[in-house]
């Protein structure tokens, strides 16, 4: 099973809103998820992201998409 760390978009059309979950890649975008590590929010810049679990998950062979990758670097969950 290829496990990705990636969004889960919530909100109101317009004023999106995301948790960063991880979930099966075969899954939909939207559809149910193994963990949840964190949240961002695009309009606010506010961010909170489990750093540990992130890492756990990111040892154990999960591959955060390229959005993702970016966060965690500017966050320096990953180098």
């Amino acid at each position: 099973m290829a496990v990705k760390i990636r969004f889960k978009r919530l909100g109101a059309k317009k004023n999106p809103f995301y948790r960063i979950v991880v979930a099966d890649s075969r899954s939909a975008r939207d559809s149910a998820f193994i963990d949840q590590i964190g949240y961002y929010d695009p309009k606010t810049k506010d961010t909170k992201i489990d750093a540990e679990k992130a890492q756990e998950w990111i040892k154990n062979g999960a591959q955060p998409t390229d959005t993702v990758r970016a966060l965690f670097k500017k966050n320096e969950i990953i180098k």
